[in-house]
């Protein structure tokens, strides 16, 4: 009996000492937990007070300038006017969307224009989250970082660059827009995984949402709202993704013909005259436009843009920003072939202010991510060296030694380009060397000065010949409904 006693006290004190163990490294886990947590919010507040400096030091006074258009286009409409005879009071400018724009800003003229711009601030800066979330995802779940602690990062960082500050503080629909295009290649995303994110007892709208089917409906109201989008429909063709297509041709037709039922009177004037009224966005030549026809303008010391020339190199672009999507499509990157096409539909525009070049954003995250992925790929082959090294070699294997500069220097080019890239669009070289035809010469500084102001234009160009794709980062192939796989698959 006092055997057993012992052998109970014996055991007893071993489960206290397991015990106390136990809760002494959960207690300590949570303490680290919550220091963890803390630094990164702290991490978070320093990057997002940067961002805030940088907007100060490098961008322009913003007072909702555009949005201050809108909100007196719309609220004189909505005053039983008509909407395309509005012009703002010491301007020249006036409403330039298509009518549906109009239909979806028509809430805002029971608004403040202050108040209106704060709203379109806020919605932008939370589309921007999602988008970002949206993008980042499989690359965090790859490296194993916190969702939200990158997205918290990647927001005020995206936020400090040229064409999100000029979004904000000129009150334009840029990221709104960049929000719906990007759902729709998440959208192709889970189509191609065939709705796995649903679950059993989810319900009939969410198993819809995560089906994809929907995917071309973003694109379609984009294109409905600006005309530009619309290049994406063409990639969906070229492509053949002919149900993303269908959808996208579907939602602007539609969306467009109920316009025409609502507001006829400015549907016709819009499509009968306003869009060609080209001279109501402004000159080619201003320093702002760093599209291909603002580049070549000022090149030429022009306000006009030579019309042959501007279109022979826009057509070549086309054909190789088409061209390379299609490609990087074909090799799995369905990311790199959105922002390729968004790129290309900057350039060959006859307009892209810079608050348009958005397309930007994820250019810069997929040669970052491309830096990443190399440099990981590159540790496979520089440890199987090193082994082979140690062990002497193997029989039959020659050739391998230990790395002197690999892995250290391997995507060493594309996280450079990939600073690079950040640095020029939140510094934004343009603007001290702005000039405006007749008064000045766009070669008032010489052609340091005239490479400075079209600085943003070149690096588009750059970016739709030679972005690097990720092949198998994100795949979007699926079988449509006649049962035959997407054709780029069989490729």
């Amino acid at each position: 009996m006092p055997t057993t006693v012992g052998r109970r006290a014996d055991r007893l004190a071993l489960v206290q000492r397991v015990t106390s163990g136990i809760d002494r490294t959960v207690t300590t886990a949570l303490v680290g937990g919550r220091l963890g947590t803390l630094v990164r919010a702290g991490i978070v507040a320093f990057v997002a007070y940067a961002a805030w400096l940088a907007v100060g030091i490098f961008g322009r006074p913003y007072n909702f300038f555009d949005m201050k258009i809108y909100h007196g286009a719309i609220v004189w409409w909505a005053s039983g006017h008509e909407l395309y005879e509005f012009i703002a009071p010491d301007t020249t400018l006036g409403f330039t969307y298509p009518p549906f724009a109009g239909l979806v800003m028509l809430p805002m003229a029971h608004l403040p224009v202050q108040a209106a711009g704060l709203v379109n601030a806020l919605a932008s800066l939370t589309a921007l989250a999602v988008v970002l979330a949206g993008l980042l995802r499989p690359i965090v779940e790859r490296l194993a970082w916190p969702l939200w602690f990158s997205v918290a990062i990647a927001v005020p960082l995206a936020a400090a660059i040229e064409p999100v500050r000029e979004t904000l503080g000129y009150g334009q629909v840029n990221l709104l827009l960049f929000a719906l295009i990007m759902a729709d290649m998440i959208g192709l995303r889970w189509r191609s995984r065939r709705g796995t994110h649903a679950a059993a007892e989810d319900g009939p709208l969410l198993r819809f949402i995560y089906s994809g089917a929907w995917a071309g409906a973003g694109i379609g109201l984009a294109t409905a709202v600006k005309l530009t989008p619309a290049l994406f429909i063409a990639y969906l063709m070229i492509t053949r993704q002919w149900r993303a297509a269908f959808t996208a041709i579907g939602t602007t037709i539609g969306v467009t013909v109920g316009t025409f039922a609502v507001v006829g009177n400015e549907s016709r004037a819009y499509f009968g005259s306003v869009l060609w009224q080209t001279e109501r966005v402004g000159a080619a030549d201003m320093t702002p436009n760093q599209s291909l026809a603002g580049l070549l303008a000022r090149l030429y010391d022009s306000i006009e843009t030579p019309g042959l020339l501007w279109l022979a190199f826009s057509v070549l672009i086309l054909a190789l920003g088409l061209s390379r999507a299609a490609n990087s499509h074909a090799d799995g990157d369905e990311l790199t072939a959105f922002t390729l096409v968004g790129l290309t539909a900057n350039v060959i525009s006859p307009i892209s202010w810079t608050h348009h070049l958005v397309w930007v954003i994820p250019a810069i995250i997929v040669l970052a991510d491309a830096a990443v992925r190399r440099r990981e790929a590159s540790r496979g082959p520089a440890h199987r060296a090193a082994q082979l090294s140690g062990n002497g070699g193997l029989p039959g294997v020659s050739g391998l030694r230990p790395p002197i500069w690999y892995p250290t220097l391997t995507g060493l080019r594309h996280g450079v380009a990939a600073i690079g890239l950040y640095l020029l669009f939140l510094i934004s070289p343009i603007w001290p060397y702005e000039h405006q035809l007749p008064e000045v010469s766009h070669y008032q500084d010489g052609l340091f000065g005239a490479l400075m102001e079209n600085s943003l234009a070149v690096a588009l160009i750059v970016l739709v010949a030679g972005l690097p794709w990720r092949p198998g980062a994100e795949p979007v192939f699926y079988s449509d409904r006649m049962g035959r796989v997407s054709v780029n698959a069989r490729r």
